[in-house]
């Protein structure tokens, strides 16, 4: 079975993979909103400037 040190070195691994894991569903769902919304703004842009002229 695991000794105490294994124990800890294997609950350190499952922490950095958990926190790892919930940061790249973060970044990434904060990405998608990021440029969605840049997108908006830009064909908001050109449809004001195509009404002006």
């Amino acid at each position: 079975m695991f000794e105490f040190q294994q124990y800890l070195g294997f609950l350190l691994f499952l922490t950095i993979l958990t926190i790892g894991f919930w940061l790249m569903i973060f970044l990434v769902g904060f990405v998608q909103y990021w440029l969605g919304g840049a997108i908006i703004e830009l064909i908001k842009e050109k449809r004001n400037k195509n009404k002006e002229a």
